[in-house]
């Protein structure tokens, strides 16, 4: 079968759901690279290899087109973020790690200039920004808390105050210097190999132990 990004051999065809995800994918990039108003649906059908017609038969509106791009963007975010369990054994490591994660990520240019994208739309369509917020922030607040009552045996009000307590800490300082430009955004794909690289872990665990129940 051929794969996203490989050429498609005369008189193949995406069709359906296969169609709408490339189309996604492909919309994605417009976005970011034009921001929402100067990207147009003539552009994403042309990159797309695909017709208009097609295109308006997916999605009707360059909004919804917008919208369902977030949704995308959520899905690959939540697949590389994972949850904090998936980090180490150890609790307090697994927390730690997850911060950094978050971190790298959020950092990361790509979802840099998503975040500024969805900055700038959020007046004019308030329901693309909530629909990034909840897709980016919310998520990730859902599962850290999740993981703190498992683990600490916490209320739930008690897991989600400190979940969002230590998220906020450890990304929205550089992540707001980031959005301004006044530090470097992360250039290559934020792997797990490279997270002590990109952020500092050392920082990050002496946050989560402090906070932490003892």
């Amino acid at each position: 079968m051929t794969g996203e990004g490989e050429p498609r051999r005369r008189g193949e065809q995406r069709r359906g759901e296969e169609l709408r995800r490339h189309i996604l994918l492909v919309a994605k990039d417009v976005f970011l690279e034009t921001g929402f108003e100067r990207a147009s649906m003539d552009t994403v059908a042309v990159r797309a290899g695909t017709s208009k017609r097609s295109l308006y038969a997916h999605f009707e509106s360059k909004d919804k087109l917008f919208l369902a791009v977030l949704d995308l963007i959520r899905e690959l975010y939540l697949g590389r973020l994972r949850t904090p369990g998936a980090y180490a054994e150890d609790p307090a490591e697994a927390v730690a790690l997850f911060c950094g994660r978050f971190l790298q990520l959020m950092t990361w240019e790509p979802q840099v200039r998503t975040c500024r994208l969805s900055i700038a739309e959020a007046e004019r369509l308030p329901g693309s920004s909530n629909a990034y917020f909840d897709a980016i922030f919310a998520a990730t607040y859902q599962r850290l808390s999740a993981y703190l009552v498992e683990r600490y045996a916490m209320g739930r009000e008690d897991g989600a105050a400190l979940a969002e307590e230590l998220l906020d800490r450890a990304v929205l300082p550089r992540l707001l210097r980031t959005l301004l430009n006044v530090e470097e955004a992360i250039k290559d794909t934020p792997e797990d190999a490279t997270l002590a690289e990109d952020v500092d872990l050392t920082a990050v665990r002496r946050l989560v132990v402090a906070a932490l129940p003892r």
